[in-house]
């Protein structure tokens, strides 16, 4: 089990096409921290264009059929279901 999988699942699971959660909450889902560049929009951006290791969060609400935008308070996020 890759260590965003229970981000995935807990997305796919919801009904609303938007949600907020917070950095604990979140942490609570994936059993870790987030690392402190977290706090940061482009740890959060939604391109799929790098493709190295440090991509591999963006793959838990880009599958699960959402996109993230950091909210203004730097420990929030919300996930807004993406477009088919």
């Amino acid at each position: 089990m890759a260590k965003y999988d229970p981000l995935q699942s807990y997305l796919k699971r919801q009904k609303a096409d938007a949600l907020e959660l917070s950095f604990r909450e979140i942490e609570n889902l994936i059993g870790y921290l987030l690392p402190k560049s977290a706090g940061q929009q482009e740890w959060w951006a939604n391109a799929d264009e790098d493709a190295s290791a440090r991509a591999v969060q963006r793959r838990a609400w880009l599958l699960a059929g959402y996109h993230a935008q950091l909210l203004p308070c730097h420990d929030r996020v919300s996930f807004t279901r993406a477009e088919a």
